[in-house]
C-alpha cells in the first residue's frame, strides 16, 4: 500500500491533495509542520512525502535536512518559494522533486506517480487492473477486452480509470470535472 505524507501549513493545500491522493487510492497522512511530520516519519515507512518550506515550528529546510540524516524516502518540495536559488538549494539537501505554488494537482499527481514508480513503490501488480475480460495496463495507458486492445480517446481513459479505482460509488458532474478534467476546467460542462 501506497503510503503519502502531506507537510503543509496550509489546510486548504492540504485538502485539495488529500482529494486527488485518495483518488489514487493512496494511503494518506497529513502534518501541519516540520516536527509534526519528522514524528510521524518516525512511526511510519512513508512512500513519499510532499513537503512545504515556509512552516510554523520547523521549517521545510530543516525537516529535510533532519530527514535525509536517516530517511531515503522521496520528497516533493511543494512551496511558495520559487526562485532558482531557493530550488538549487533544496536539491543540494536532497529534495527528489521541486513544484512552485500555485500549482496543478493533476501534474503534482503526475509526478508523484513518476517518483513512486523509480522507487519501486508502485509494482506491476498495481499498476494493472482486472475485472473479468476487461484488463487496464496503467503503466502503458491500454485497455483491453477480451484481449483486443480498445481504442480510447485520454479522455475516455481517465474516466474508465476513475471509476474502476472506485468501483460501487456514484459521483456528481462536479466530482467528475475536478478529478478527470481539473480545477481549472474550462468549458462545456455536459461534454
Amino acid at each position: 500500500m501506497v503510503q503519502i505524507l502531506l507537510v503543509d501549513d496550509d489546510p486548504h493545500i492540504r485538502t485539495i491533495i488529500r482529494e486527488y491522493a485518495q483518488a489514487e487510492n493512496w494511503q494518506f497522512t497529513e502534518a501541519a509542520d516540520g516536527q509534526a511530520a519528522l514524528d510521524k516519519l518516525a512511526e511510519t515507512d512513508f512512500s513519499l512525502v510532499i513537503l512545504d518550506v515556509m512552516m510554523p515550528r520547523l521549517d521545510g529546510w530543516a525537516t529535510l535536512k533532519k530527514l535525509r540524516q536517516t530517511n531515503a524516502v522521496p520528497v516533493i518540495l511543494l512551496t511558495a518559494r520559487d526562485e532558482e536559488y531557493d530550488r538549487l538549494l533544496g536539491f543540494e539537501l536532497g529534495v527528489d522533486d521541486y513544484i512552485g505554488k500555485p500549482f496543478s494537482p493533476r501534474e503534482l499527481i503526475a509526478r508523484m506517480k513518476a517518483l513512486l514508480k523509480r522507487s519501486g513503490a508502485l509494482s506491476p501488480e498495481q499498476q494493472t487492473m482486472e475485472f473479468g475480460n476487461l484488463k487496464l495496463d496503467l503503466a502503458a495507458h491500454n485497455v483491453t477486452l477480451n484481449g483486443e486492445s480498445l481504442p480510447l480517446t485520454p479522455k475516455e481513459y481517465d474516466l474508465l480509470v476513475f471509476f474502476a479505482s472506485r468501483p460501487g460509488r456514484a459521483f456528481t458532474r462536479d466530482q467528475l470535472l475536478n478529478h478527470v478534467w481539473g480545477y481549472d476546467y474550462y468549458g462545456d460542462i455536459r461534454t
